[in-house]
């Protein structure tokens, strides 16, 4: 999780600050949140998953990387 997202964040390849981050976890409170963004992710969802939301957040996450490269 977090230690996860900021070692790949602080590594020198180029992509390192683009890729997309997407915290799943069970911990949904406004802190848990802050944390996760906090420690470099781009985007939180509770579980349980609700696909939908998923998949939507995948291609927002995708398509905000894509105008940024």
């Amino acid at each position: 999780g977090y230690r996860a997202t900021e070692a790949i964040r602080a590594l020198s390849r180029k992509d390192a600050r683009t890729v997309p981050i997407l915290a799943m976890t069970a911990d949904a409170f406004l802190n848990d949140i802050q944390k996760c963004m906090a420690a470099g992710m781009n985007a939180h969802l509770s579980k349980p998953i609700h696909p939908v939301l998923l998949y939507q957040t995948i291609l927002e996450l995708l398509r905000k990387r894509q105008k940024e490269t």
